[in-house]
């Protein structure tokens, strides 16, 4: 069914739609709107992400004092030992000397993922922190929990989390 009007005493259709140059200015109008927002948006994520990684570091730190607390002063794990044993005795109950099935845990659910590399290992000592091998690095001589990814924003050659 076409809708017909008149003009110039002659029956002409009625035609609908946008015309290109009302295209083109809505997509440029919504391309600005997205430059404005987007920095915005991007820079908001960065500062979430950050604030997350301080959380978890602050929240593994604590419960890692709490072990030694429970264990006599001993570290969830010595050198030698592998991510699987860090992370198994901070998930899961243990004994005094540090073996399943005691009183003492879990200190943690499961162990978070560093937000910069999505990774939730832990390597036990070996290089500096910044490595980004695995997502945490723990060093049972200092007793030094630390962020392990290699984000360098500032271009330093220092990676920015090593000393949160």
């Amino acid at each position: 069914m076409h809708i017909y009007t008149v003009v110039e005493d002659r029956l002409m259709p009625i035609k609908r739609g946008f015309t290109l140059v009302e295209v083109l200015i809505v997509v440029s109008i919504i391309g600005i709107l997205a430059a404005i927002v987007l920095p915005k948006y991007q820079t908001g994520t960065a500062d979430a992400q950050l604030a997350c990684l301080r959380s978890n570091l602050q929240a593994v730190r604590k419960q890692i004092e709490l072990y030694k607390i429970h264990h006599n002063g001993a570290l969830p794990a010595m050198v030698g030992d592998t991510s699987d044993d860090f992370i198994r005795r901070m998930t899961t109950k243990t004994d005094e000397s540090g073996d399943a099935g005691g009183r003492f845990g879990p200190y943690m659910e499961r162990m978070p993922p560093n937000v910069f590399n999505r990774s939730g290992t832990v390597r036990i000592g070996g290089p500096a922190a910044g490595a980004n091998t695995d997502g945490w690095r723990f060093d049972p001589v200092t007793n030094m929990f630390q962020a392990d990814d290699n984000k360098d924003q500032d271009g330093n050659g220092v990676p920015d989390h090593v000393n949160l």
